[in-house]
């Protein structure tokens, strides 16, 4: 059969002895097993299903990389893969699996499937691969709840924090509005250059803070891959992050900016000279 099934098997090095017809059968191995044990395509390995038992010889016919799975990610075994027909000899199971996947052709209904195949099952059941993904996923999403609920309590910090800033440099700057009006120039405009320097100074941020975000990006990726050993991103600062973010910066810093702005100039200018 040709195949490929993953399994946890127990590797030992075969120097000498192995049986020419046997060691003929290619597998698979993962670039952790490789690294780890030095082993190359075309080294000549024993594998078998318990620790102790002599099993078959086997050839090195592949290194493959793992894919980026969030629920593998953590986990430290090998993985090999061999022939269906190699997995069940060496197993000693005659036409016996964990589990396998069925594909339903373009059109059909996967409920209707599902259905017909547990109904006529006899010792397994069927589930939707989407549901398995959830079920195995239940840790990452109390994670992302856990992540939205800081990012939400950062963003209400951040406003109230800028919202001050703003007051305070608007505050320290009341002589010169102050100037403004006595000569002659509206309210409006006041506010108006106070927002647009608000919403400048909003967008420098934001510039600065992705540029900032994409460098630790980098460093947390280049650390976990290499800790883990695997293609995972575990940070991203995506377009649309970014699109999100400076939209809600200058949402921020023009309503902070108009706030101030408002509060100030409602005085009289004699006022804010301090007269």
């Amino acid at each position: 059969m040709k195949a490929w099934c993953s399994m946890a098997a127990v590797l030992v090095l075969a120097v000498a002895g192995a049986a020419p017809l046997a060691a003929q059968r290619g597998i698979a191995i993962d670039t952790r097993m490789a690294e780890d044990l030095g082993l190359a395509v075309g080294a000549r390995v024993r594998i078998s299903a318990r620790p102790g038992e002599a099993g078959d010889s086997a050839t090195i016919a592949a290194i493959y990389e793992r894919k980026a799975d969030p629920a593998e990610v953590a986990r430290r075994e090998y993985r090999v893969r061999l022939h269906l027909d190699q997995l069940q000899q060496l197993m000693e199971l005659d036409d016996r699996v964990d589990r396998f996947a069925v594909g339903t052709r373009d059109g059909q209904s996967i409920d209707s499937a599902l259905t017909r195949i547990n109904h006529v099952a006899f010792g397994f059941r069927a589930h939707k691969s989407r549901d398995v993904a959830v079920q195995s996923s239940r840790t990452f999403r109390v994670v992302e709840r856990f992540h939205t609920a800081i990012g939400i309590i950062t963003v209400v910090a951040s406003a109230v924090f800028l919202l001050c800033l703003l007051l305070l440099s608007v505050e320290e700057r009341r002589r010169d509005i102050a100037a403004l009006r006595l000569m002659g120039i509206s309210r409006a405009t006041v506010v108006r250059a106070i927002v647009i320097e608000a919403a400048i100074v909003s967008l420098l941020g934001s510039v600065l803070g992705a540029g900032i975000g994409w460098i630790a990006s980098l460093l947390v990726n280049a650390h976990f891959q290499q800790v883990y050993r695997t293609p995972l991103a575990f940070a991203l600062l995506t377009p649309q992050i970014f699109a999100f973010a400076t939209g809600l910066s200058l949402v921020l810093g023009i309503g902070s900016g108009a706030a101030a702005g408002w509060r100030l100039v409602k005085s009289s200018p004699l006022s804010l000279m301090g007269r």
